[in-house]
């Protein structure tokens, strides 16, 4: 260390020149773009406190008799908080509260209404209600009116499209279709189009939910395989010409036993179970693995099972925009035991979804098997998935997600045992590793082809990268050859054309897109167009606005469906957000993990859509569905200002 000091000072002379043009190449480069941060052309850029005083000048003035609701925001810690913390309470109670926003003001969705109006008076039924005078709800509809929030609108979406709302005089928009007497109004040719017409499918069945309550529900494809694990035998997996062969040599020597015991063996044998219509071969003989339904995957586009914002509403947004595959949202496989209609509502499937399926967490071969089995019999689905990749604690501490990548013996198990009850293919998704120098997907992938998997979907990431690093794609190629000719899609970083371009030139059979649709949905327009879709702000406010209308059909046109519908435009907005216009971009494309800076759009809705502003999102709602009621609170469930 000291010569080089001394070979330092005695060539200083020379040196700085060179040291001071490095200094002032860095600082250049370092007030022109901020590492992390997206290059925007010059003209566009602003200040924070520039941006808001815009937002804010533009902004609809308050009522004089409204509180501010800005000045409500406590600047520190509830106090409720405070109290609760600073209590001598024992230890339990402080581990309790531990986390965030435990004490935030919350309304449940059912609180929003102080007296809510009986089924049997909104439905209209010449019956009285089941429940006579213990009934909670209120019966007098000139009372309920009394309490009830104004209309947000003249039209309703559900009336104008079916003919008819089934929400009567609760919907939010009921002044389109009740008479003066506060009778629901038809449209009767409406009504025709749509009669016996299922737009909505895999419903929860009233019958199988309280028979899963009751655990009433038998599963003899599950338990037979289940013995055979509990034996110590390993199922062994056949190819298709090996199945024939064996299922041959069955036949042969079941022929021959039979003639030698004296039995006729062209008698049909009787079904396991009472059936209603025509027997088919199903019914009687196992499906074999050749003989399952087959998807093509090759070259499609899949919208990835996203949780929380990958809802029935936001998949019919990306459908139209042109996403090939779609999966409803991850669902916990014991929670669907159970009987859990918020669980069972997400395998709901629309009718624009004509390559659909579900996705299943779970950790142990008995209820994976279990679950498998009865949504087998009892919905309509093109493929089931394992999640094999979430990294959350709550669900890698089980052992499920990416746990199961590190326990092999149960995984093959799992694999195998849901297999076996399906009649649809069975795929998975995974990530590179656990660790993040540590992968181990190129040692799993070979072994789930022996397994029977019938799709792989890689997420070039560790689970302890989580969004943080860019997605491997060079691990990606390699894994896609050792999984030849299973088919394997690419997951990570897809934002643009550009992006699926460099991915298609890999090895995967097709692309996933997560992050990159919640940002910008007509990403998949982009791709299959081969085009940078410059969009306007009104475009992507009719985006919302059908998102809205979507989510009052599916979520419903009262005041619960409203907030509902109006909570997960939140969420999806806080990605939106994110998005940065075409036209204002110094360097095409945009890459998925570089922040927006503060910039003013080219008007002010696209301004506002800029914004990472919660208030800002909710004026946003209110444009679509009216003011938010009193002691409205939402928080997203990743920080506001923090970027995945």
């Amino acid at each position: 260390m000291c010569r080089q000091k001394l070979h330092l000072q005695q060539h200083k002379h020379k040196l700085y020149p060179v040291f001071l043009c490095r200094f002032v190449l860095k600082m250049e480069s370092a007030v022109e773009v901020e590492r992390g941060v997206a290059a925007i052309k010059e003209q566009f850029l602003t200040t924070k406190e520039k941006f808001h005083e815009f937002l804010e000048s533009g902004r609809p003035r308050q009522s004089s008799d409204e509180p501010d609701k800005e000045s409500e925001e406590p600047s520190e810690e509830p106090e409720q908080k405070k109290m609760k913390l600073d209590s001598d309470g024992d230890k339990k109670d402080k581990k309790r509260m531990r986390g965030q926003n435990k004490s935030r003001p919350h309304m449940k969705p059912h609180s929003y209404e102080e007296r809510r109006l009986c089924s049997s008076i909104i439905q209209e039924r010449e019956t009285k209600c089941f429940y006579g005078d213990k009934c909670r709800f209120v019966h007098d509809v000139s009372e309920y009116m009394s309490t009830k929030a104004a209309d947000l609108g003249d039209r309703c979406y559900l009336f104008d499209t079916f003919g008819k709302c089934r929400y009567g005089v609760t919907c939010r928009f009921a002044k389109a279709h009740t008479s003066p007497e506060l009778k629901n109004l038809l449209n009767e040719e409406l009504c025709k189009g749509w009669a016996g017409r299922e737009t909505v499918r895999n419903n929860l069945d009233k019958e199988l939910q309280r028979q899963l309550r009751k655990k009433q529900v038998k599963f003899t494809g599950a338990e037979a395989y289940l013995k055979t694990i509990s034996r110590g035998k390993k199922p062994e997996h056949k190819s298709a010409e090996e199945s024939q062969h064996a299922s041959n040599e069955e036949e042969n020597q079941s022929g021959a036993g039979d003639a030698a015991n004296g039995q006729d063996t062209k008698n049909v044998v009787d079904p396991p179970v009472k059936t209603v219509g025509p027997i088919i071969d199903a019914d009687i003989v196992k499906l074999r693995p050749c003989e399952k339904k087959q998807v093509d995957f090759k070259d499609k586009l899949y919208l990835a099972p996203l949780t929380t914002c990958g809802n029935l509403p936001f998949r019919r947004v990306c459908k139209r925009f042109g996403a090939d595959i779609t999966c409803g949202e991850m669902a916990m496989c014991t929670n669907l035991l159970q009987g859990q209609a918020s669980e069972w509502a997400l395998l709901k499937r629309h009718e624009s979804e004509d390559l659909f399926g579900v996705q299943l967490e779970g950790c142990f071969p008995d209820t994976m098997t279990r679950c498998a089995e009865l949504l087998n019999q009892n919905i309509d689905v093109d493929f089931v998935d394992i999640n094999s990749g979430c990294p959350i604690d709550l669900v890698y501490k089980k052992g499920g997600g990416c746990g199961l990548m590190t326990r092999t013996s149960k995984f093959e198990q799992i694999v195998r045992g849901m297999n076996s009850v399906l009649d649809v293919p069975l795929t998975v998704k995974i990530r590179t590793g656990v660790q993040q120098n540590c992968n181990v997907a190129h040692k799993l992938i070979p072994e789930m082809k022996k397994w029977g998997v019938s799709l792989i979907t890689l997420h070039g990431r560790s689970r302890e990268q989580r969004y943080t690093k860019s997605a491997d794609w060079d691990y990606i190629d390699t894994c896609s050859q050792l999984a030849a000719p299973v088919p394997l899609f690419g997951n990570g970083d897809i934002l643009s054309y550009e992006d699926a371009m460099k991915a298609r030139e890999t090895g995967v059979s097709g692309i996933m897109v997560a992050r990159g649709a919640l940002i910008k949905p007509w990403l998949f327009t982009e791709i299959k167009e081969n085009r940078h879709w410059d969009i306007s702000s009104s475009e992507r406010l009719d985006i919302l606005r059908d998102f809205t209308n979507y989510g009052l059909e599916h979520w419903g046109s009262d005041t619960q469906g409203v907030e509902k519908t109006r909570n997960f435009m939140l969420e999806w907005l806080s990605f939106l957000c994110r998005y940065i216009p075409v036209g204002l971009l110094e360097r095409v494309p945009q890459k998925i993990n570089e922040r927006p800076p503060f910039y003013m759009g080219r008007d002010y809705m696209e301004s506002l859509m800029a914004s990472q502003h919660v208030g800002d999102w909710i004026q946003i709602s209110e444009m679509l569905l009216g003011p938010v009621p009193k002691n409205f609170s939402f928080l997203p469930k990743h920080k506001a200002n923090a970027y995945k």
